[in-house]
């Protein structure tokens, strides 16, 4: 189940509107198919995995990250039906799928099949994987992840603006490998006046992942962009699951003021600057006290010089 869900983190920021699903298929202690939901979300990863597999995932065990699909759709047949017509004996679900038109009734089924179906493994990893599907069915927004990059004492950029570079190549590098796990990429107007930035995906490879680019501010976007007028509208931005937000200050402000921060990036250099740009303006907050208990670390590494620190946004369930 860990292996699909890695195959599934291929499909992020390309699979929307569907989720980016993983799954493996074992016979004998061996693999015989292996797929990921595949941009603009068909072929569905059991479609994949099965046509891989052939005739040999008669009798084996599929591996999914994600409850099989059970709905009807114009696009392409529906999981569940592909499950039970390979003969499998054995189907290992890691997380039941929240959207109504599933929810339970893919299991239910091919259980009716004759199938034994078993849930629950790793699904909390699973469900992280997918963060933006679960957001978008449960809230109706997508997942949000606010990247910055500071100096040791907390300044995004020289007083009089400068930027370029605050960290070095390694951790720019590493910027680059995120935006392409994303559906769309997020600054505020300011920052779009002030440095015209491309927001594109410069890695050898992975220069058509580029995402979506969104301006946050009321005045006209230019060529090429979409924009929004508060961070609460990121609702409306069709088909997208995961959104990475740039900058500036104003605009990072905005959104964790807005509490619509999910995951946050630190990427820290060691430098200082001394009087410069903050890296976030006001969030409204009255009290050291109010602002414990919010954030959870969940990884930190060395880029090079730079240390990346990854925080989770802790939520009552």
């Amino acid at each position: 189940m860990a292996a699909a869900i890695t195959l599934s983190g291929r499909g992020r920021g390309l699979s929307s509107p569907n989720p980016n699903v993983g799954c493996i298929v074992v016979r004998d202690g061996h693999v015989v198919g292996a797929g990921w939901t595949q941009a603009g979300g068909r072929p569905h990863a059991e479609a994949q995995a099965l046509a891989q597999a052939c005739d040999r995932a008669a009798g084996a065990t599929a591996y999914v990250t994600l409850e099989p699909c059970f709905h009807l759709s114009p696009r392409g047949p529906r999981c569940a039906d592909l499950l039970a017509r390979a003969r499998l004996a054995r189907i290992v679900v890691a997380a039941q799928d929240p959207d109504p038109r599933t929810d339970g009734q893919s299991i239910a089924f091919l259980r009716a099949q004759g199938i034994v179906v078993e849930t629950g493994l790793l699904a909390a990893e699973a469900r992280d994987a997918m963060a933006g599907f679960f957001l978008r069915q449960t809230t109706g927004r997508p997942h949000v992840t606010l990247k910055l990059a500071v100096s040791l004492d907390g300044c995004i950029a020289l007083a009089d603006g400068r930027s370029r570079w605050i960290t070095s190549a390694a951790a720019r590098a590493h910027t680059h490998v995120e935006r392409a796990r994303h559906d769309a990429i997020l600054v505020g107007s300011g920052t779009v006046r002030a440095d015209a930035p491309r927001l594109d995906v410069r890695l050898p490879g992975l220069e058509s992942r580029a995402p979506r680019r969104v301006m946050l501010g009321r005045s006209d976007p230019p060529d090429g962009w979409e924009s929004i007028t508060h961070p609460g509208a990121i609702a409306d931005l069709s088909h997208v699951d995961h959104l990475l937000v740039e900058g500036g200050a104003q605009t990072a402000a905005a959104f964790l003021r807005a509490d619509l921060v999910d995951r946050l990036l630190l990427y820290r250099a060691p430098i200082l600057v001394g009087t410069g740009m903050a890296a976030i303006g006001d969030i409204g907050l009255l009290s050291l006290d109010a602002a414990h208990g919010h954030w959870r670390a969940i990884d930190t590494r060395m880029l090079g010089p730079d240390r990346l620190e990854v925080y989770g946004r802790i939520r009552n369930a």
